[in-house]
């Protein structure tokens, strides 16, 4: 591979870094950790926009793979971003959490933390580098499917965010467990087509040559989803405020693939 591709990290890393700089700054003038995962979403279309500017690839490739980064992590950051601003004073539950666990200067380990979530956008970015590095002049079938996947999954996260944006409008909602629409075949359907995102770049990439290295980003992305920041802490906080209602939900209905209810 060529070794330009060190230096377009390199890039990356750096502006990821400065923008979570000052992501935490604000976080902590405001007193809430909770804006770091709408630029975590928005450091994608950076780190995209980058590659379209700077790597050697095929321009109709580039273009392609960059115009998707920059759709789906857009898309993920603005919705993000809608839900917190009209909370901003009110930080999401799991931080809370969070704050309680790390001690009396939480703010220096979110620091750190923050810089992390940089450091996690510029390794979770290698199909992108992959894909905007290949010289060929011809798009490959492989990078089609990536693509209709890429939309098939887009659209997916699309409804399952705007289902639940829905019912969390309606105030006699209030305290209960959204199961309506993809919400009644998975507990997180949201997380099952981010990960499908993430396997559509995998597939896409594969049309390249090192194409096999880009499984870490799905690879990664499942586990947090299912064991660490994803699944684990979202049910905790649902438990904490919605109790048996969430307990009852658990029982019956899949936890990340979306599947027929249980008896």
């Amino acid at each position: 591979m060529d070794n330009s591709v060190w230096w377009l990290a390199l890039y990356s890393l750096i502006a990821c870094s400065l923008i979570m700089l000052a992501v935490w700054f604000w976080a902590h003038r405001i007193k809430n950790a909770g804006v770091v995962d709408i630029f975590w979403s928005y450091n994608f279309p950076v780190i995209a926009i980058i590659l379209l500017l700077l790597a050697p690839g095929f321009e109709t490739r580039k273009l392609l793979i960059c115009g998707m980064v920059v759709i789906a992590g857009g898309r993920l950051g603005t919705y993000i971003l809608t839900r917190t601003v009209s909370h901003i004073h009110e930080e999401e539950g799991r931080y809370q959490q969070l704050r309680k666990e790390w001690g009396p200067n939480p703010d220096w380990v979110f620091f750190w933390f923050f810089q992390g979530q940089a450091l996690s956008n510029v390794i979770l970015a290698v199909p992108f580098f992959v894909v905007c590095m290949n010289p060929s002049t011809t798009i490959s079938l492989l990078e089609y499917a990536g693509a209709a996947l890429w939309l098939i999954s887009v659209v997916g996260e699309s409804i399952a965010d705007a289902q639940l944006r829905t019912f969390k409008k309606a105030l006699s909602n209030k305290g209960k467990v959204c199961s309506r629409g993809l919400w009644n075949y998975s507990r997180h359907p949201n997380y099952f087509f981010q990960w499908m995102i993430w396997m559509s770049y995998f597939v896409f990439a594969l049309g390249s040559p090192y194409g096999y290295l880009a499984v870490i980003s799905p690879a990664i992305i499942l586990y947090l989803l299912l064991r660490v920041t994803g699944i684990p802490i979202t049910e905790e906080q649902s438990i904490r405020s919605k109790g048996d209602a969430f307990r009852e939900y658990q029982k019956t209905t899949s936890a990340f693939v979306p599947w027929f209810k249980k008896r």
